[in-house]
């Protein structure tokens, strides 16, 4: 069979069917042989994805191979546990890799920290309760253990980097080792030490120091040494030096090391290597944003590079060209894209140089002309690849038109020029979105030029309608230009001829087009109040309800109809008919301590007792680990004795510190610093330049205008300070308050046809106030849940029929609000004492709100003017953010406006935006907001700012940390209630945790999760215990509990697929804290 399985896996290898195998593969990964076992693990890796059917026979035998005490079984267990598990599998196999993190062999630890880096990818809420054994990897003694850890620190940091910047000191330590050669020899590549570690770690600190001056001071000496180092001798020490300029221009900048970094820079765009100079025009591109006079240096190179023969220089080129456009330099370097896009054949490279032409056309063009000549350049060349936003954009800015009227008339005027023009040309072939954009343009605006005959465009438009290249889609903008057309027109032979042809076709979307148009031409009064001169940007009123069709519905209801149900509705009650998988091995078998129920298919957990348990642990509660590295215990230096960290555990003295150990080397081979920067040319040079050369100097200074020291630089992604060449303004917002302007948000109000499928946001004109932007002030909150505050149980929330139950189990009626998730913004000292000397105005909540369960009263920001606080409120239906905004001053402040930004896990569910039209001095007014959570997440950030004019406008910017726990709600209701709800619920996640010593009985762990987590017990029975909670609006969520020699196993069931994890994480959590 070992033989079989190796052809074919030869077959499957060069794409022959070999699905009848697949079984045979599993089959021999089960049995007892070391060397078939290999086999079939092998093949199956190479057969089976993670969403294969098949893959369900294999979890036993990797549980069986995890548990074994041969090494090799272990390692081909963890290895395909890393490459093909699934996210529903992960609750079978984790509490026994968790364990592998303790074995005595480093390759074992390894596997096992590849594995739960997978975990963490594809379902991150299922490990986040083991990071502190990450941490533990991360100071093993073992190199290759901390190095794999690093790529689950890598995906961490990039989520949150806030949470880690206490680990700075610790990935500096490790990377001197590093760079010091301090790894076993084995590490090294080309006598490089450990080089994709290195990679990684600077990474990691790019990410760490990004925008934080103090955390940027730990790397400064790190990274110099780092770039001194590296030798320029081997690809691999130019990824190096690569990644060391990136993580440079990242952090917080330093001359010294900035200056080295241009000089490696330069070395790598003069080298005559092509793979060289791409790495210099990509890390050019990178930092061209902080240092804008880095390109002046190399402007003659760029130049060059412009015409080299390899394509990618070429793109990568022009990608540095973007980077500096401004409105000096856009026409030409808008040419240059244009001219590259006319020679490439690559769609990925169509569509990215269209946007970026499209963008720059917009933002800097100089006329008219000159724009919609580019525009109609990007619409023949970019084709129907282009994504639809371009056109969109486009005709939206037609539509709405600039701050000048007359400018907009002149704009449209010479685009329907442009586009009659184009038309008259003989058998020219154009893009079907650059003939949809012409129809739309003249069916709209072509009554503004009086020069041009109305009879000409349709007879133009009615010969688009008989070319054969012509799509359908295409066709029914075309007869939309034309219906508009007839509406300003008395009388037309040509569209007597569109009715006649097309009335009789066998496309019944023209045939419809035709009826219609022909209807409409037989009332013109009909037609032209439909069709009003320039109203595109009209709102149109939409019953999103369809109470148009209440009379229908209840006709069909009383003939018997069933009612609507939604598609999310219909595919839970799909769901809820399938068996659901159990990955619990079988355990002991208990007494039932209730008569089975009489439901067949999936049981209640109501009905029936379900004995079965997993034999691992999924979080060790036995003693609780802080969030500070320990190194107690552990060797501190790398190498076959461990690895040594200095300034985390503690110094070494000179005579204790052994021979080996990591030392500071001043010395060095070749220096990048030491790189020799490009001559200068000199006068006499210049005189005898080719006439080449000079065309490239002449070239090089049109490029490059804009960037010197005194101009003002313009770069993308950079605020300009030159004003817009094209300013939207929304026709919509001129007729309309406020309120309806949200309203039209909402709708699907375009009658731009079937090509705006998206409304792009407006350009907002940023001249005219001078903005004073504070240090932002961040709420973090730890994950951990604080039992600090007392609050008073709402009546909301109190059970009439659980009362005597609960007093007979031991459980408390403490508060269900024990968590603010706020940490308190402690101000300078300086701050302090000068607001001691004032009498500081306290926030309070009105008399309604104080009744109800709150937090604290919080600080948010302040400045010398004004000051912000926050109280959160636990309503029954929401999370009421009350905002209270002090005015320190001793004058009113008038304006000032309040914005909560939009997050996408939350929702606001009234305006975002409120408005103090005053605040009188030394006086305090507040404000609410009721938010929800649209996506579910364990935690998440909510960003806001406060504007308000003093002496100049200033804005505050704040954040509120807000979690899972601030939108759970206890949900009532009956043991049968909760039978019928569990049947069909279909999602559901299953994990067993450690009790502690104080955690020894049901209602301890009940009583627990009651007072943490808000989650309403609705009945205990025997080791059994059944709970409910609700997300807020209404997504419910049930729980049951069952306990067993030290275990608590937790299965929960909801509709929603991620709030079972996202409640698994909270009971795992609060589970090891309060032990």
């Amino acid at each position: 069979m070992k033989e079989c399985m190796v052809r074919l896996i030869y077959c499957e290898m060069l794409g022959y069917e070999s699905s009848f195998g697949y079984i045979h593969a599993i089959k021999l990964a089960q049995q007892g042989n070391l060397l078939e076992k290999r086999v079939g693990y092998l093949a199956v890796s190479l057969f089976l994805h993670e969403n294969h059917e098949l893959l369900l026979l294999l979890v036993n035998t990797v549980v069986k191979d995890l548990q074994s005490t041969n090494l090799v079984e272990v390692c081909m267990a963890l290895t395909i546990v890393s490459q093909i598990f699934p996210r529903e599998m992960i609750p079978a196999v984790l509490p026994l890799i968790e364990d592998k993190l303790q074995h005595s062999k480093e390759i074992i630890r390894r596997k096992a920290v590849q594995a739960l880096y997978k975990f963490y990818v594809i379902a991150p809420n299922q490990v986040q309760h083991i990071h502190d054994k990450f941490r533990k990897a991360l100071c093993d003694r073992d190199a290759g253990v901390m190095a794999a850890s690093l790529h689950i620190y890598l995906q961490m940091i990039k989520e949150n980097s806030s949470g880690y910047k206490d680990l700075t000191g610790c990935f500096v330590s490790i990377l001197k080792q590093v760079v010091g050669g301090k790894l076993p020899i084995d590490f090294n590549y080309h006598s490089v030490p450990a080089p994709w570690l290195q990679i990684q770690l600077l990474r990691i600190l790019g990410l760490l120091g990004k925008d934080d001056p103090r955390t940027s001071e730990l790397m400064y000496d790190v990274l110099d040494e780092s770039l001194r180092r590296a030798e320029l001798n081997h690809n691999i020490t130019y990824a190096i030096l690569f990644e060391c300029v990136q993580t440079i221009y990242t952090i917080y900048p330093k001359s010294e090391l900035l200056e080295k970094a241009a000089k490696c820079i330069g070395k790598f765009v003069l080298s005559p290597k092509i793979n060289l100079k791409y790495l210099g025009l990509k890390a050019l591109t990178y930092v061209i944003q902080q240092d804008p006079n880095l390109a002046l240096q190399h402007q003659m190179t760029i130049i060059e590079c412009l015409d080299h023969p390899d394509p990618i220089i070429k793109r990568e080129t022009l990608e540095l060209l973007y980077r500096i456009t401004n409105g000096q330099n856009v026409i030409v370097i808008v040419q240059k894209m244009l001219d590259y896009l006319k020679e490439s054949r690559e769609e990925y490279t169509i569509i990215k140089l269209v946007g970026k032409i499209a963008e720059l056309a917009e933002k800097y063009a100089p006329d008219n002309e000159w724009f919609i000549q580019t525009m109609n350049a990007v619409f023949s060349v970019g084709g129907d690849v282009m994504h639809p936003d371009i056109p969109n954009n486009f005709l939206r800015l037609l539509a709405e038109g600039f701050d000048d009227g007359k400018e907009d008339n002149q704009l449209r005027i010479y685009a329907v020029q442009s586009y009659v023009a184009l038309l008259g040309e003989e058998d020219a072939l154009y893009p079907q979105k650059f003939l949809q954009v012409m129809s739309w343009v003249l069916g709209e605006y072509s009554s503004l030029v009086t020069d041009v005959d109305p009879e000409v465009i349709l007879t133009k438009l009615h010969s688009l309608l008989k070319r054969t290249f012509v799509t359908s889609e295409t066709k029914a903008w075309i007869m939309a230009a034309v219906t508009k057309l007839a509406s300003r027109t008395s009388c037309s032979k040509t569209i007597d001829k569109v009715i006649q042809e097309f009335s009789n076709s066998l496309d019944t979307c023209m045939r419809q087009y035709a009826f219609e148009l022909k209807h409409l031409c037989e009332d013109k009064t009909l037609m032209k109040n439909l069709l009003p001169f320039d109203a595109s940007c009209n709102d149109m009123v939409v019953d999103a309800s369809l109470s148009f069709l209440d009379g229908f519905v209840a006709e069909g209801l009383g003939r018997g109809a069933a009612p609507y149900k939604p598609h999310h509705q219909r595919q839970e009650e799909k769901l809820s008919r399938e068996k659901a998988l159990n990955f619990e091995p079988y355990g002991l078998s208990f007494v039932s301590s209730v008569s089975s129920s009489g439901v067949t298919g999936r049981q209640s957990p109501t009905g029936l007792s379900f004995g079965s348990d997993t034999s691992g642990n999924s979080a060790e509660t036995g003693h609780k680990e802080t969030n500070t590295l320990k190194l107690e215990g552990v060797r501190k230096l790398w190498g076959k004795e461990g690895c040594w960290i200095p300034g985390v555990s503690g110094t070494l003295s000179e005579q204790s510190r052994p021979n080996n150990c990591y030392v500071c080397v001043s010395g060095g081979s070749l220096l990048v610093g030491q790189v020799s920067d490009p001559p200068a040319l000199r006068s006499d040079q210049v005189a005898s330049l080719s006439e080449e050369d000079k065309e490239k100097q002449q070239l090089a200074s049109t490029l490059f205008i804009g960037l010197g020291s005194n101009a003002g630089v313009s770069l993308m992604g950079k605020a300009d300070t030159a004003t817009q060449k094209f300013k939207r303004k929304s026709k919509i917002n001129e007729t309309r308050d406020g309120e309806e302007a949200s309203d039209f948000q909402n709708t699907a109000a375009s009658d731009f046809g079937p090509l705006l499928d998206t409304v792009p946001t407006n350009l907002e004109d940023c001249e005219g106030s001078i903005h004073t932007r504070l240090r932002k002030v961040s709420l973090c909150s730890s994950d951990t849940v604080e039992d600090n505050l007392a609050f008073e149980t709402p009546q909301s929330l109190k059970k009439s029929g659980l009362d005597d139950r609960l007093s007979d189990s031991g459980l408390s009626r403490s508060s269900l609000f024990a968590d603010s998730n706020i940490e308190i913004f402690q101000p300078s000292p300086s701050a302090q004492c000068e607001r001691a000397s004032k009498t500081p105005l306290v926030p309070s909540l009105p008399e309604e709100l104080e009744k109800l369960t709150h937090s604290e009263v919080v600080e948010l920001c302040q400045s010398d003017a004004l000051a912000l606080y926050l109280c959160k409120v636990w309503t029954d239906d929401s999370l009421l953010l009350t905002v209270f905004v002090s005015n320190k001053t001793t004058s009113a402040l008038n304006a000032v406006n309040l914005m909560f930004e939009e997050a996408e896990p939350f929702q606001i569910l009234e305006s975002p935006t409120y408005q103090f039209p005053v605040i009188e001095a030394q006086s305090m007014e507040h404000c609410q907001k009721c938010v929800w959570m649209d996506k579910v997440c364990t935690q998440g950030i909510l960003f806001g700012s406060v504007n308000y004019q003093s002496e100049m406008e200033t804005r505050l910017e704040f954040s509120i940390t807000l979690s899972l726990v601030d939108f759970i709600r206890p949900m009532e209701m009956t043991t049968e209630d909760f039978g019928k709800l569990w049947l069909s619920l279909s999602n559901d996640v299953k994990q067993n945790i450690k009790m502690s010593s104080s955690q020894d009985s049901l209602s301890a762990a009940l009583n627990t999760l009651h007072q943490k987590l808000k989650l309403s017990i609705v009945d205990i029975i025997g080791n059994e215990g059944i709970l409910a909670c609700q997300l807020l609006p209404s997504v419910p969520c049930l729980l049951h509990c069952r306990t067993h020699s030290g275990m608590l196993a937790l299965w929960f069931r909801s509709p929603c697929s991620a709030l079972p994890d996202g409640l698994l994480y909270q009971c795992q959590k609060v589970m090891e804290e309060s032990s």
